[in-house]
């Protein structure tokens, strides 16, 4: 039995146009974490900052993260940082003139950006057992989603 997958979906023909796309995530913290973050006393460094700079380089490499994704030419990616309680949001704007869409940019940045701030927390957020059990990475959706004519 032969099969065959399609490896990255063909869009040679398809026209260059803007596109943008922005997703959202929220890391839930304890009060204690949230708190080091925002005095700049975890002991990892300046979580926000390193956080920012994850995020744009997921942007850059989601084609070696996700393997269906095109290499696109990236115009453009804004990263914004926001607190709701002690819930830590991400927001990743991206932007290009491309032949296809770039909302598996911005959803890799905001993982990314996610990911690293809960790594440089992690020491304050285990419990005794090691464990995270007030922790978790959720609600992470595309906002928006822009293609121009």
């Amino acid at each position: 039995m032969e099969r065959e997958i399609e490896g990255i979906v063909e869009i040679g023909a398809k026209a260059v146009v803007e596109r943008r796309a922005s997703a959202t995530g929220l890391l839930n913290l304890s009060a204690e974490s949230a708190q080091a973050i925002q005095t700049k006393s975890v002991k990892k460094g300046d979580v926000l900052e390193a956080s920012t700079i994850a995020a744009i380089q997921a942007v850059k490499d989601t084609p070696r993260i996700v393997p269906h994704c095109h290499p696109i030419p990236l115009e453009g990616c804004k990263v914004q940082w926001a607190w709701e309680g002690n819930a830590l949001r991400c927001t990743v704007h991206v932007s290009a003139h491309y032949k296809t869409g770039i909302e598996m940019e911005a959803l890799t940045g905001v993982s990314a950006g996610l990911l690293c701030a809960l790594d440089m927390v992690k020491s304050i957020e285990k419990d005794e057992n090691g464990q995270y059990p007030g922790t978790s990475i959720s609600d992470i959706v595309v906002l928006e989603k822009f293609k121009g004519q």
